[in-house]
């Protein structure tokens, strides 16, 4: 049977990577696809030939991404420039010619996947993205076919590394966020800008992802609700262990009878839990569900192989869905595109947690029964309270306050009326604690 032939955009870390995977496994790949898989065209603006495996076999190099997408010869395009442009035009061109897409894009998803999608769909063709989250870990699969039989309740997921080193060595070495940050970058781990992963917008583009393909529901990256890292100090890691619970930057995603939830954050986790214990650059997943219970899925969630084996097990799967009728293949988004649901987002405020405090007071009487008596008057109960030692200037205390659940919105109204308080120093510190129950 006729090779099927690949158009590879990109040529830098994934893309040298799914190079390498495809060159170096190429008989185990052609034994599970059914024929065999082979890159004849690939474009890249720059790249580094002595780094990648198996360059040489490709016919076809240039630097014209739109002449791959429009070549006859290539039967599935791998998108791995990343952005949103021209990412999004050589996508659109690509289903525009009759040709299957698997790309590693998570912003390119988040951000145009429902205008992406409908067009594959008009076109019969597929567009593949399981390396779009969590690099290696195939948990698009997972939760599109794996967890098909259940009702998902909810998913909480470790998905950004670069925060997670951070958060990390923050806590096993007792280092402040810019230092790490700095280290990250250094090790590659972190981009020059690292906006994205530490304020928690690639974490975001992901969550979106998996939301809707849990939900069933449209893509809402501009729903979904995103905090960064960067306001997190040394001492609230510190007194997080204290209190029995670790740091971590978490996508939540969660079905209520309200709505969905879609936020990103840092929260306290306990211990205890396995989640709690994903340390480094490493990824995980947690989906609870009605039928299974809870599954964890943990690995590299980016780098070069990792998120490699994602792009080439997507061109298998294409591989073999080659001859299959465009209607009976497994949906996009986990739902037929006629059958998914406008579910409403639920606004942040709306959205029930549990709450960590670390407050700056004046050291003296009746300062505390204040802000106890604000948080009560909200309705707000005190799951444990901490003061620590006098502060170098023998004036102030810190207060660490750890409550039980309740409405973003009433806690918002609390903490305002705290830090109008004359005896409060300095901001409200807040960390959403959640226990994964």
């Amino acid at each position: 049977m006729k090779p099927v032939n690949l158009g590879l955009l990109g040529l830098g870390t994934v893309g040298g990577g799914t190079v390498s995977v495809l060159t170096r496994n190429a008989e185990e790949i052609s034994r599970r696809a059914g024929r065999g898989i082979q890159i004849t065209h690939a474009a890249a603006k720059a790249f580094d030939k002595n780094k990648i495996q198996g360059l040489e076999k490709i016919k076809t190099i240039s630097d014209d991404a739109f002449a791959v997408v429009n070549d006859p010869e290539v039967d599935i395009v791998i998108e791995l420039i990343g952005g949103y442009s021209p990412a999004k035009e050589l996508v659109l061109t690509a289903i525009e010619n009759g040709k299957h897409v698997v790309t590693a894009n998570k912003a390119l998803i988040a951000m145009h996947g429902n205008e992406i999608f409908t067009a594959a769909q008009k076109k019969g063709v597929t567009v593949a993205f399981e390396a779009a989250v969590a690099g290696g870990i195939p948990i698009i699969k997972a939760v599109r076919e794996g967890l098909a039989a259940n009702q998902i309740e909810w998913i909480a997921g470790i998905i950004n590394g670069t925060g997670n080193f951070i958060l990390t060595e923050m806590r096993d070495k007792g280092r402040d966020f810019d230092s790490v940050l700095k280290e990250a970058q250094e090790l590659g781990y972190a981009e020059a800008d690292p906006t994205f992963d530490v304020e928690g917008i690639d974490a975001a583009h992901k969550l979106t992802i998996l939301g809707s393909i849990a939900f069933g529901m449209p893509l809402q990256f501009d729903k979904t609700y995103t905090e960064g890292i960067s306001k997190i100090e040394p001492q609230d890691v510190v007194y997080a262990s204290e209190l029995g619970y670790r740091i971590k930057h978490i996508g939540i995603t969660r079905k209520t009878d309200a709505g969905i939830e879609l936020r990103v954050h840092p929260t306290m986790i306990p211990e205890r839990r396995l989640i709690a214990n994903v340390d480094g650059v490493m990824n995980a997943v947690l989906v609870k569900c009605d039928a299974v219970g809870p599954t964890l899925y943990y690995g590299a969630g980016a780098g070069s192989e990792p998120t490699a084996s994602a792009v080439v097990a997507d061109v298998i799967d294409v591989v073999r869905a080659l001859t299959t009728d465009p209607e009976n293949r497994v949906p996009h988004l986990a739902f037929q595109p006629d059958a998914l649901s406008d579910i409403d987002i639920l606004p942040m405020e709306e959205v029930e947690t549990a709450y960590y405090l670390r407050l700056k007071v004046v050291d003296k009487p009746g300062v505390l029964a204040e802000v106890t008596r604000i948080l009560g008057d909200a309705g707000i109960s005190i799951e444990a309270i901490l003061q620590k030692e006098s502060d170098d200037d023998n004036l102030t205390v810190s207060v660490i306050i750890l409550t039980q659940r309740v409405k973003e919105k009433y806690m918002n109204e609390s903490i305002e009326k705290i830090e109008a308080n004359d005896n409060i120093q300095d901001k409200v510190i807040r960390i959403r604690v959640e226990t994964m129950k």
